[in-house]
């Protein structure tokens, strides 16, 4: 029998932070984006990082929004959000 090993990509250090948005923050930030959720990037809701915050926030379902937040030395902070899709 083969033990199984959960990992968190999450702790990763290349891996940026996610977040799951608010109904609110998603529409504050589509609106001044001017865009739909349509027109966001994707993420599939099979995708390793939406496994880990489903374990935080409990089912994520298709057409919620997801906040990444990546830090770097040249671009500081930038943050991207994602649309979760069927995957």
């Amino acid at each position: 029998m083969v033990d199984i090993v959960e990992y968190n990509v999450l702790e990763h250090e290349l891996v940026p932070e996610h977040y799951l948005a608010t109904e609110e923050e998603a529409d504050k930030v589509l609106k001044s984006m001017k865009i739909t959720k349509d027109q966001l990037p994707k993420i599939r809701r099979g995708d390793a990082c939406i496994k880990v915050l489903e374990n935080i926030y409990g089912p994520i379902q298709e057409g919620r929004i997801v906040k990444i937040v990546r830090r770097s030395p040249t671009a500081e902070t930038f943050i991207a959000y994602r649309l979760v899709i069927r995957g």
